[in-house]
C-alpha cells in the first residue's frame, strides 16, 4: 500500500498561482504513475494530469493544458502540481493518486482544497 499526503491548497484570486505537493510513502516501488484528480462541488471527480514515475512522460486534461505543470522528485517520492493562471472553475478538492500499470488507482490521498475567487 502507498500512503499519499497532499499539501499546498488554499484560497487564491483568479489569475494567481498555487503549488500542490504530494508526498508518497510505503510501497512506492510498485507505483507506475502518479496522478492529480479534482472534484468540484456537485461534480464528478476528474483526471487533471498523470506523470509516469520512470519516464516522466505526462498527460494533461485539455482544461489545464498550458496552465498547470506536473513534476516529480523521485528521490523524495514527491509529486508537485504548479497551477498558474487559475480560474474560478478550477475551484475543487485536488487529490493525489498512485496508479498501477493499468492506470487503475491503487491509492488516494485525502485531498486538498483549492478555492479560486473571482
Amino acid at each position: 500500500q502507498v500512503q499519499l499526503v497532499e499539501s499546498g491548497g488554499g484560497l487564491v484570486q483568479a489569475g494567481g498561482s498555487v503549488r500542490l505537493s504530494c508526498a508518497a510513502s510505503g510501497r512506492t516501488f510498485s507505483t507506475y504513475a502518479m496522478g492529480w484528480f479534482r472534484q468540484a462541488p456537485g461534480k464528478e471527480r476528474e483526471l487533471v494530469v498523470v506523470i509516469k514515475w520512470i519516464s516522466g512522460s505526462t498527460t494533461y486534461a485539455d482544461s489545464v493544458k498550458g496552465r498547470f505543470t506536473i513534476s516529480r522528485d523521485n528521490a523524495k517520492n514527491t509529486v508537485y502540481l504548479q497551477m498558474n493562471s487559475l480560474k474560478p472553475e478550477d475551484t475543487a478538492v485536488y487529490y493525489c493518486a498512485a496508479l498501477g500499470s493499468d492506470y487503475e488507482v491503487d491509492s488516494w490521498g485525502k485531498g486538498t482544497l483549492v478555492t479560486v475567487s473571482s
